[in-house]
């Protein structure tokens, strides 16, 4: 599963990271300004050349800019399905925190990548008064290389919106590592052994320089 997980976070970091840039101009709604404000915060910040290379920073400025505008709690909720229900109370708490730390590791270790030239557009978006649920629809344009579509699943968390779920060509983020979670609870006996197995990878990769993401 941690292996995996580059792959599918790369080109939604890469939006986050880039999308800014050359973002078309357009008037977004509520829910897409989310994404685009994330986006422009941190290319600010890339501005700073030292930044990169403090990897204590760069994981502390994602663990505290970039994942509040995530819903780690229904992520990790829907993660989990039906193993998320057996759980304790502390069990949960847990695993949200190991798969938070999951994510802000592969996170940072996209930070040596480099990207040029991509645009990003935002789909028409409709969004109701009583909406409490939207689907951000997106496409990534890069001179000479497919399109790629992105959809980002938005809840409505005390009047604001918060990601918890993406999909890249068809790929959700969720089902995905849901499955795979699923394989590692059974072949382990325990998601109390999953979680310890997250932690410990989590030290270990937080003690380690950054490197490009696979």
């Amino acid at each position: 599963m941690i292996s995996l997980l580059p792959r599918y976070l790369l080109i939604f970091f890469l939006v986050f990271s880039n999308a800014a840039l050359k973002a078309e101009q357009q008037d977004l709604l509520a829910p897409q300004r989310v994404i685009e404000k994330a986006s422009i915060k941190l290319l600010d910040q890339l501005k700073d050349p030292s930044f990169a290379q403090d990897k204590k920073q760069i994981r502390a400025y994602i663990d505290q800019e970039i994942f509040p505008q995530v819903d780690t709690i229904l992520m990790s909720a829907l993660v989990l399905g039906k193993h998320w229900r057996k759980a304790s109370k502390m069990q949960q708490r847990e695993f949200i925190r190991a798969f938070k730390q999951l994510l802000v590791n592969t996170y940072a270790a996209t930070f040596t990548e480099q990207f040029h030239n991509w645009t990003i557009r935002y789909l028409p978006l409709k969004l109701k008064d009583s909406d409490k649920k939207i689907l951000v629809k997106t496409r990534i344009y890069q001179k000479g290389k497919p399109d790629t579509r992105i959809d980002y699943s938005m809840v409505l968390r005390k009047g604001e919106w918060k990601i918890y779920d993406m999909t890249v060509e068809g790929i959700s983020l969720i089902i995905s590592n849901r499955t795979i979670f699923g394989k590692m609870i059974k072949g382990s006996g325990s998601l109390e052994k999953v979680i310890e197995e997250l932690t410990a990878k989590n030290k270990a990769s937080s003690k380690s320089p950054i490197t490009q993401a696979p």
